[in-house]
């Protein structure tokens, strides 16, 4: 784990790449947790004949995923700036990161699977931009 520092009046200061790496941990973690639950009912429902759609699937888990990138919106006074940023990393890496799926697996090119999997990927890189600009903004 990373270092903190002393600054020399009792308090620890923490590094600003830890933050951003907390967060972007965090949602990992629960972005799994999601996928592991919606995989959970899934099986469980599969024997009654429902089988998800894989966009139900990326929607609740991102909203989950997301929320300690919202905590931390919330937690600092607004920096516009910093969600703009965030929602155009969410936006190109969910582009980039499709056209490579459908590109390396032709196969799921016609279903959304491409565009899930980008969601899936962005969504811890959106909130590590979220959270570099807000430290930035902090910082300065």
């Amino acid at each position: 784990m990373a270092e903190a520092k002393d600054s020399g009046n009792g308090s620890i200061q923490r590094r600003p790449w830890d933050l951003v790496q907390d967060l972007v941990v965090e949602t990992v973690l629960l972005e799994l947790c999601g996928l592991a639950f919606f995989g959970v009912a899934t099986l469980l429902a599969w024997p009654f004949g429902w089988l998800p759609d894989s966009s139900l699937a990326a929607l609740p888990t991102g909203l989950l995923a997301g929320w300690p990138a919202f905590q931390l919106y919330r937690a600092g006074p607004p920096r516009r700036l910093a969600i703009v940023a965030a929602v155009l990393a969410l936006a190109t890496v969910t582009l980039l990161v499709a056209a490579a799926a459908n590109w390396a697996l032709p196969a799921l090119a016609d279903s959304e699977a491409g565009i899930v999997i980008g969601w899936l990927v962005a969504i811890p890189v959106s909130a590590a931009v979220l959270a570099w600009c807000l430290n930035r903004a902090n910082v300065a």
